[in-house]
């Protein structure tokens, strides 16, 4: 079966079952991000609790190969390899934290007073796994194709700088 990028919605009357679906999802496959966005019933908004699969890999992983790549300059291209390698990896982790964050303040909208969503990125070979968490937690889910969030938050980018 094919892969599907999809971020996954799951609306929730009460925090703690949205916790715990949160707690559980961490463990479907294809799992990249999750996070919480929980607005009060005075609209006041917060994002209590998230996640990134593999956070700090691809730093690590970039400062190695750069190290690995300055074995030719000896010790100081050692050094000089994996700082460097290390600032690329950081760089690209950022970016991906930065383009998470928009993409939950863009849904964040959608969060009615008292509710709390549960949002999943995931690329599922299977919708099985999280069709059975939302039913396990008496909830509905909706699958958005990421490149529609993406597309969102490149508007709502937009009409800010226009504003």
């Amino acid at each position: 079966m094919s892969e599907n990028h999809h971020v996954l919605l799951l609306d929730f009357t009460d925090s703690a079952a949205c916790r715990a679906a949160f707690d559980e999802a961490a463990h479907l496959p294809g799992l990249r991000q999750s996070a919480i966005v929980e607005r009060e019933a005075d609209g006041t908004l917060d994002f209590p609790a998230s996640q990134v699969r593999g956070a700090g890999a691809p730093t690590v992983g970039a400062g190695v190969v750069g190290g690995l790549a300055g074995v030719l300059g000896g010790p100081i291209g050692v050094l000089l390899g994996w700082m460097a390698g290390t600032a690329l990896g950081n760089a690209a982790e950022t970016w991906r934290d930065k383009e998470g964050g928009a993409g939950l303040i863009v849904l964040s909208e959608e969060v009615e007073d008292g509710h709390c969503m549960l949002v999943l990125d995931v690329v599922e070979s299977s919708p099985e796994p999280a069709d059975a968490l939302a039913a396990r937690h008496g909830t509905t889910l909706r699958r958005l194709p990421a490149v529609d969030l993406a597309a969102r938050v490149r508007e709502a980018r937009r009409a800010a700088e226009e504003a």
